[in-house]
């Protein structure tokens, strides 16, 4: 076992898994540095989902290893992986899944109360991650009575709302219009830069991955090559890693 590099608050090395014996993983690596937002981007079915549920502890990796600040992901027991989900990871699905008995600052305030914040601290945080999202005026609605774009703009905040070292988002505007998503992806990217959140973002959209840092691609549960945009050219530069 090797510990990984001390740059990279994420590591994987080497990560395959497979669905009913069908592969989704083969043999994929990457390091992720704090404060990134990374791209994971290719067709669907290509294994993004599968690999941002490996990083987050949600699957344990076939074969491979999973690192955290030097914590290994895929040796810890289900107890710890879902104690480090909760303190220190965030997650965004593709759709909001949102409690419909809850208004939408209860809904972003949920994760909190869950631990055990008071509820005026709680409603205090959610109401902010509202406003800086600029869904603040729905905060006493249900999610029945909003457009879905707000929903997901709830979603991102409740992922927000407890300052994760982590986000993963996994297709988090795959239901929205291009234009609604784009500007949902902007808001998101950049409260996690401004509070230097590290961001994994799974998408099969250019537009999307354009806002990440850099990208890495996947075909076939493989990894095929690494983007990132050079600052003083504007050009975007690939190296080979298959």
């Amino acid at each position: 076992m090797v510990a990984p590099p001390d740059n990279d608050v994420l590591w994987a090395r080497a990560l395959h898994h497979s669905h009913n014996g069908s592969p989704a993983l083969s043999g994929v690596s990457l390091g992720v540095r704090e404060g990134e937002i990374l791209a994971v981007s290719g067709p669907r079915g290509c294994g993004k989902t599968t690999l941002l549920r490996c990083l987050s502890g949600q699957l344990v990796p076939r074969e491979g290893e999973v690192w955290y600040n030097s914590a290994p992901i895929h040796t810890m027991t289900p107890l710890q992986r879902e104690r480090l989900r909760r303190d220190r990871f965030g997650w965004i699905g593709p759709r909001p899944d949102l409690v419909p008995e809850l208004t939408a600052w209860e809904n972003t305030a949920l994760p909190l109360l869950l631990r055990g914040s008071s509820r005026r601290a709680a409603k205090s945080a959610a109401l902010d991650w509202l406003e800086r999202l600029d869904i603040g005026d729905c905060a006493r609605k249900r999610p029945r009575d909003l457009l879905q774009a707000q929903r997901q703009r709830i979603a991102i905040a409740r992922s927000l709302v407890t300052m994760p070292s982590l986000l993963f988002a996994d297709e988090p505007t795959a239901t929205l219009h291009r234009a609604e998503g784009t500007q949902v992806l902007r808001t998101l990217t950049a409260a996690a830069r401004s509070h230097r959140i590290t961001v994994l973002i799974a998408t099969h959209d250019p537009d999307v991955a354009a806002l990440a840092d850099r990208t890495v691609q996947l075909l076939d549960g493989r990894r095929v090559n690494s983007v990132h945009l050079d600052g003083a050219e504007g050009r975007d530069a690939c190296s080979l890693s298959v």
